[in-house]
């Protein structure tokens, strides 16, 4: 059984407020069980200097732990800098861009940015979740201002982790599965069930394709139902 007793298959209670934040122009806090993460956009009207004069824009991320966001205080500038940090937050950017049309706001940059106001595991896959919703919102705003004349993404994106827990592939892990799985994965995945990126760490023994195939169907059908839940909140 499942520490938190949780179904195989059931995710924690998922909740996807939007307009958190009085000055971003698109914001989320998202909550998978007692992990939250408060996700902004905030439109700036330049690029980076290798998109200059190509008439396309960029989006990227940061992500940062706040310093009791868990058990004990982290370090804010040690944490700040740390490799797991840069890949989280790079990890984040890649994921919106790949269903965001770069051509279609000008140039112009969405930054995104990630804060872990508590964490309990899943962070990054609540700040990919999250992020799409306020990353949407910012290109709401342009469209009601006349900026830009249609929304410029090719579809949804949200993450979900899985794992083997006590032999058995489970999804959405909270910390005290996390800290005690054969394996861990983290899926990205579109509204159409494509894949943007995934990764997967055998903490024991290597898992099996089988092992592998299941932990995937498990991440489809949390990331359907996570989708579900981004439109909602979106009144889509």
């Amino acid at each position: 059984m499942r520490p938190s007793g949780r179904a195989l298959d059931e995710m924690r209670t998922v909740t996807l407020e939007t307009g958190v934040s009085k000055y971003a122009e698109g914001s989320c806090l998202a909550k998978f069980g007692e992990t939250h993460v408060l996700c902004t956009a905030s439109i700036d009207e330049s690029v980076p200097p290798f998109l200059r004069k190509t008439g396309k824009g960029w989006v990227t991320a940061e992500y940062g732990m706040l310093p009791r966001s868990t058990e004990s205080r982290i370090d804010r500038r040690r944490a700040s800098g740390s490799g797991r940090t840069q890949e989280i937050q790079r990890l984040i950017g890649r994921s919106l861009r790949a269903i965001t049309k770069l051509d279609g706001f000008g140039e112009r940059q969405i930054r995104i940015d990630c804060d872990v106001l508590q964490a309990d595991g899943g962070t990054r896959t609540a700040s990919i979740t999250g992020a799409y919703i306020a990353l949407y919102m910012a290109f709401e705003h342009m469209r009601t201002l006349g900026a830009i004349k249609e929304i410029p993404l090719k579809g949804a994106v949200a993450a979900i982790s899985c794992g083997l827990y006590k032999g058995e592939a489970v999804l959405d892990l909270d910390y005290a599965e996390d800290s005690n799985a054969q394996a861990d994965a983290n899926f990205v995945l579109t509204g159409s069930n494509a894949v943007v990126e995934i990764q997967g760490t055998a903490e024991g023994d290597p898992f099996s394709r089988d092992q592998f195939n299941a932990m995937l169907d498990l991440a489809e059908k949390g990331v359907a139902e996570l989708i579900v839940a981004q439109k909602q909140a979106l009144g889509l």
